[in-house]
């Protein structure tokens, strides 16, 4: 993707057409091209070109926008940084990544001079919103620089960028991706989706520090597209957006959807602009989609597939509600396959590892030549972490996360199923379901959920309506209510965090507690034997 060509481009043909909305004022895209280039003429008169690195530690907001737009516009390295992200984070992160220019936002517990000492590669630091000491201002910069196109521009192969994630391990893993792979997002979309410049996306506050963020912006310069920028999530504010500026595809995670259904006001917005309402990034439930498609019933709601690692997104459900379960085929520039612990391929139905490959995967993680080693299986195969199986259909169905398996004495439980069930109760708004140790069956689930209105409900109930639905090994052990689920930056739910706060289970009950529920467990299977 070439981002220099495509903003003059279409600040000549779409100069005037807004580009994006932000706190109720436009920008167009003949002012996103003029603020992007002033701030790239500034790159190239500090001498910063391609392969040089810059990193961006802001909010959602124009800034940083321009900012982005910026040093792509010279083909040079971006390494957008979380901005929940604390201080010793970030000066860990450059100096991994050793960038020679850092644009931040200023926050009250991150100290500059800290960062000016602590990372030697960092020569330039360039602070939007508040003016400090030795170190440039973005505002002076669009100011006085010139709008002229800077002469540096980018090729496919060049390392477009460096997204951080920690994913299953906790440890920052830099993930790149080249200017060829951009336009894999782009292209993906609007073969399944089917992009104009009539589009407008609402972001929901999805950090452009994520590939899900970036697409957004992506989107925008490859169509011509609108986009409707929101700091951060916020259900009611959502969907006023919708309504107001007309939305017409968003992407989200599956809480945001769980956010905006407890709304009482849910139901009184014009959702008729909506083409596509799309869920990503985590295990969702059918049930939830479809209730939420009773508010928007123009729209199609389609369940994606993507991971930073494969430029996300790489595959959508087919437009149809007795789909939405699946995450649907590959075959638009990804191969995929689903394989045994021996690395045999599987037939359908038979559960294993998803490894795709493709013109989205990443070449590996940034100066981390043993993660990415183990990151592969055979030739260029990436080995996702979800476990997967094809349907009769041929489509792909997820079981659940491979860190997410609970193996209770024996047998395989997967958290994104029960969550699933349990989210069926109508007292239930939210649940989230982890492992945690048990001396008697190694492992057995535990349920945090988040109730409607703060009703409550009776832990038997809860267990009785779950039979129901569930085998008995499957049932959580320990239920635990709680106010609201710890979430992360893209309003996944935050399970390491709810790890975090296991401490000591009940590790072993009294012993006529746990015969009396081995004699259960023992007689519900017998009675499934039977029938």
């Amino acid at each position: 993707m070439n981002v220099k060509e495509l903003l003059i481009n279409q600040a000549s043909l779409f100069g005037q057409k807004c580009a994006f909305h932000f706190e109720d004022k436009e920008t167009t895209f003949l002012q996103l091209k003029d603020s992007a280039f002033k701030i790239a003429n500034y790159f190239t008169r500090q001498g910063i070109k391609k392969p040089d690195k810059i990193a961006i530690f802001t909010a959602n907001t124009p800034d940083a926008i321009f900012a982005q737009m910026a040093a792509y516009s010279i083909g040079a390295t971006l390494i957008p940084f979380d901005f929940m992200l604390t201080e010793n984070e970030i000066i860990h992160l450059l100096n991994h990544s050793e960038p020679k220019v850092l644009i931040m936002q200023p926050k009250k517990d991150i100290n500059i001079l800290n960062i000016r000492e602590n990372c030697y590669s960092v020569k330039y630091i360039i602070t939007c919103k508040e003016k400090l000491p030795e170190c440039d201002f973005l505002d002076d910069i669009l100011a006085q620089e010139s709008n002229e196109a800077p002469i540096p521009s980018s090729c496919d192969k060049d390392l477009a960028a460096i997204f951080y994630t920690s994913g299953s391990t906790g440890h920052p893993k830099g993930v790149m991706l080249s200017y060829k792979q951009f336009d894999n997002p782009v292209d993906t979309i609007n073969h399944f989706l089917g992009i104009s410049e009539n589009d407008v996306y609402c972001t929901g506050g999805i950090p452009f520090s994520h590939v899900g963020g970036l697409n957004y912006l992506l989107l925008m310069l490859r169509f011509a597209s609108s986009i409707v920028v929101m700091p951060r999530f916020n259900p009611l504010e959502f969907l006023k957006n919708i309504e107001k500026y007309k939305v017409t595809i968003f992407c989200i995670v599956p809480s945001m959807y769980v956010a905006i259904l407890s709304l009482k006001e849910c139901e009184r917005f014009n959702l008729s602009s909506l083409r596509y309402a799309v869920v990503f990034g985590a295990p969702s439930s059918p049930a939830l989609l479809k209730k939420f498609h009773r508010s928007c019933p123009k729209a199609i709601v389609l369940n994606g597939w993507g991971m930073t690692e494969t430029a996300a997104p790489n595959t959508f459900s087919p437009p149809d509600e007795h789909k939405i379960s699946s995450i649907g085929k590959f075959g638009f520039k990804m191969q995929a396959k689903i394989i045994d612990e021996e690395g045999g391929s599987l037939l359908y139905g038979e559960k294993g590892e998803l490894l795709v490959n493709g013109e989205g995967v990443t070449g590996g993680y940034y100066r981390e030549p043993t993660l990415s080693s183990d990151a592969f299986w055979g030739e260029g195969w990436l080995r996702t972490g979800d476990i997967a199986y094809f349907g009769k259909d041929g489509l792909i169905y997820l079981a659940g996360r491979k860190k997410d398996m609970i193996k209770v004495a024996g047998e395989i439980v997967f958290s994104s199923e029960v969550e699933e069930k349990i989210q069926l109760h109508p007292k239930v708004q939210e649940v989230a379901v982890i492992g945690v140790p048990d001396e008697l069956r190694g492992e057995v689930p535990k349920a945090f959920i988040v109730t409607k209105d703060c009703q409550a409900i009776d832990e038997q109930e809860l267990r009785d309506f779950l039979k129901e639905h569930l085998a008995h090994f499957k049932i959580p052990h320990y239920f635990e209510f709680v106010q609201e689920l710890p979430k992360n930056r893209v309003g996944k739910i935050d399970k390491a965090a709810l790890k975090k706060t296991i401490e000591v289970e009940p590790a072993k009950q009294n012993e006529g507690e746990v015969n009396q529920q081995g004699e259960e467990e023992k007689n519900q299977q017998n009675e499934g034997e039977i029938s």
